[in-house]
């Protein structure tokens, strides 16, 4: 029996058609890509999540030159989170990049170990977490990290 995924999300022209908030930590997302340590790739990544009770927090990629010790930039800022705010629930992250001082031209999707760690925010939060993806050219709006990892590890159900 063959049988068929589909991913439903949201294309956009440019930032101004987010709503603020949205707006708000994809802004934040591009800021933090300034603190990226990538001089092994170039590749500069940034992060930000929203929390549940309004609260900003962000990360940027961390290379290192005994490869692959860095670490992705959606992990450093949702391990962060959890540590700092084990309570309370993300509602959204924004991930940009940029190579050099220039935004990619199209998004730049999460690994899945990333995804996967998302999808533990998604569990903890009991609702879907909303992912912007933001480039030059448009940005994406996934409404659920289930769309991205339909097949997800889930050992604790």
């Amino acid at each position: 029996m063959k049988k068929e995924i589909t991913i439903e999300y949201q294309e956009l022209a440019s930032a101004a058609e987010l709503e603020a908030d949205d707006k708000r930590l994809l802004d934040e997302a591009e800021r933090i890509t300034s603190a990226s340590h990538s001089p092994y790739s170039g590749f500069h990544v940034g992060a930000a999540v929203m929390l549940g009770n309004g609260e900003i927090l962000s990360a940027a990629n961390q290379e290192n030159e005994a490869f692959p010790s860095g670490l992705c930039a959606e992990r450093s800022v949702l391990f962060y989170t959890f540590s700092k705010f084990p309570d309370v629930p993300i509602t959204a992250i924004a991930i940009v990049a940029k190579r050099g001082d220039r935004l990619t031209d199209e998004p730049t999707r999460p690994c899945a170990a990333c995804i996967q760690v998302m999808l533990d925010a998604e569990n903890r939060a009991g609702k879907p977490v909303k992912i912007i993806l933001g480039s030059a050219g448009k940005i994406e709006v996934i409404n659920s990290v289930h769309d991205l990892l339909p097949f997800a590890f889930n050992n604790l159900k």
